[in-house]
């Protein structure tokens, strides 16, 4: 687990010294790497108790154990300039293996346990995951409803209950109308997962599982041209079918543990 998504886990136990500490090592990662413990206390205008209170509230034994997690993170290299397809096919390659290692478990749960599924896409991108989870999710007689639209969410907001699953498909993880929607429905204790790009986002902080994507930044054009480099935003859809072979996997598993304990 990356440090974003313990970040995200544990959001809610962080107060707003916390969050100053925290935006100074996201703003500074190679050099919090080989800092003192001190020395980002000093950073950060705080005492070093409180640095160590940080860490334990992320679930560290303290400052050392954290940076290590820091040390340990491969972070990558977000735009490409060399042999773009070449890069392109490497950056397939460590993102499937990143996203098959996962587990899928809760999610999964989740799915099967819900009477209804709803589904809210902030772009177009994310409306074309959403569809493509449709497709998928389908073959097991699974009904994801999207939803587009604040007002249509604010149209069943009063029908949804605990027995219902909400996914919000989001790359910033920030957009307005799906933070306060997912505010709404932690409220009213209806599940969410939400599919984010991998950084510390609000909507991962109140979602009850998260599952991140790591869109990746190729540069096809000559930086005097002054265009946006090429984002691939193939994670999605690889995690979507990753995610959904996941699922048949856990049918599959708990069926066979419903049938071992018929058989006791």
């Amino acid at each position: 687990m990356q440090l974003e998504e313990v970040i995200n886990a544990h959001r809610s136990a962080l107060n707003d010294t916390d969050m100053v500490v925290w935006k100074y090592i996201l703003n500074h990662r190679s050099e919090t790497k080989h800092i003192s413990i001190h020395e980002l206390a000093r950073a950060c205008a705080v005492s070093s108790t409180t640095i160590v209170r940080f860490a334990q509230k992320l679930g560290f034994d303290g400052f050392g154990e954290l940076k290590a997690i820091l040390k340990m993170e491969d972070v990558g290299v977000s735009t490409y300039r060399e042999n773009v397809l070449k890069d392109l096919g490497t950056f397939y390659d460590q993102t499937w293996r990143k996203l098959i290692e996962r587990n899928y478990d809760d999610a999964s749960r989740l799915i099967h346990e819900s009477n209804r599924v709803f589904a809210y896409a902030s772009g177009f991108v994310q409306m074309n995951v959403v569809q493509e989870l449709k497709r998928l999710f389908f073959y097991d007689g699974v009904l994801i409803y999207r939803v587009s639209g604040r007002e249509e969410l604010r149209a069943i907001l009063d029908k949804l209950t605990p027995d219902d699953l909400f996914i919000f498909v989001s790359l910033s993880g920030e957009t307005p109308t799906a933070v306060d929607f997912a505010q709404e429905l932690q409220l009213r204790d209806v599940p969410v997962i939400s599919v984010t790009q991998l950084h510390d986002n609000t909507l991962a902080s109140l979602s009850t599982v998260n599952l991140y994507v790591s869109p990746g930044q190729f540069q096809l054009y000559d930086d005097g041209e002054g265009r946006a480099p090429f984002k691939s935003m193939m994670p999605y859809f690889l995690l979507t079918e990753i995610w959904y072979v996941k699922y048949r996997m856990y049918l599959h598993q708990l069926m066979e543990k419903k049938q071992k304990e018929k058989d006791v």
